[in-house]
């Protein structure tokens, strides 16, 4: 796959294109949306993936330069080099000799490298790598506003891991070495995780900042006053000004969803006041709104 083509990007897109695009086609693809749509969610599988890879600075910057194998090009390069040792070993009549790299205990450098970059395997058993395994994860809100561990099962391995505040709906992250077995004593493939966040009942999200709604009676948008607003983590005091109009939006700064990966700093909080009318009144409000009334003409 072409990372860049999958994500509708040039080779030079700014993280910043990178992370819009992904955004625009997370929305269009995503399953939720294409329930029954096995192409649009291949092509979200393969988004995420994009995603995963381009999002991240050293990762891009592998992909650039090793292409499709970029996860293990620098061990390639490593065992591309023990080869020409060896040939100018052999060359210069000190024979042939072996290499093993680190993390293959008891094995063949090259033999493994031959398996996984298409060779037919120099001496020994091939080493094909495990399965890359694909899971979600179910969040809610409140849970992807926290740094916390979760412990699931996948494949009937139970995995413990860090959840960072801020993770948005449809990203992955990859646990190396976590998928499916390898045979023939290769790497075991990776795990990735797709984060699915549900919709909260209260806020909606929009990237790091927050939307909600906060009814206010009709003499307080009248009169002005205060209102108690429960945000995700603490109660703040809305100030309301006389003569406020239905819709008025007040924003609270920094009160937001936190930002990924990135301590201490939050989008902001925007709050739509919903002026609610009185339905049911008594004789004597009545009395008081029909002088209201007349003192207005």
């Amino acid at each position: 796959m072409d990372y860049y083509n999958i994500m509708g990007v040039d080779k030079s897109a700014s993280a910043d294109e990178i992370k819009s695009a992904y955004r625009k086609l997370a929305r269009k693809l995503h399953p939720d949306l294409n329930p029954d749509d096995k192409e649009a969610n291949k092509k979200f599988q393969q988004l995420n993936e994009a995603n995963a890879v381009l999002s991240d600075p050293e990762k891009r910057a592998k992909y650039d330069k090793f292409g499709k194998d970029w996860e293990h090009g620098e061990e390639y390069e490593q065992y591309r080099r023990a080869q020409q040792q060896q040939q100018q070993g052999q060359q210069q009549g000190a024979g042939s000799y072996g290499y093993s790299g680190a993390g293959f205990e008891g094995g063949d450098f090259s033999d493994f490298f031959e398996s996984m970059f298409g060779g037919q395997g120099g001496r020994g058993q091939a080493r094909f790598r495990g399965q890359d395994i694909n899971a979600t994860l179910n969040l809610t809100l409140q849970q992807a506003a926290k740094t916390h561990q979760q412990t699931f099962s996948v494949q009937g391995k139970n995995l413990r891991i860090t959840i960072p505040a801020g993770v948005e709906h449809g990203q992955v992250i990859r646990l190396a070495g976590q998928g499916g077995s390898s045979s023939g004593n290769g790497p075991n493939g990776d795990l990735y995780i797709t984060f699915s966040i549900q919709e909260d009942p209260k806020f909606r999200r929009s990237g790091n900042d927050l939307y909600a709604t906060q009814d206010i009676d009709l003499y307080t948008a009248v009169l002005g006053g205060e209102v108690q607003f429960q945000t995700m983590d603490t109660k703040v005091k809305l100030k309301i000004a006389a003569g406020t109009q239905n819709g008025t939006k007040l924003r609270l700064k920094g009160k937001g969803f936190p930002v990924y990966k990135k301590e201490g700093q939050f989008g902001d909080l925007y709050v739509t006041l919903n002026v609610v009318i009185p339905s049911q009144l008594d004789e004597k409000q009545k009395q008081l709104f029909e002088q209201l009334a007349n003192l207005s003409k």
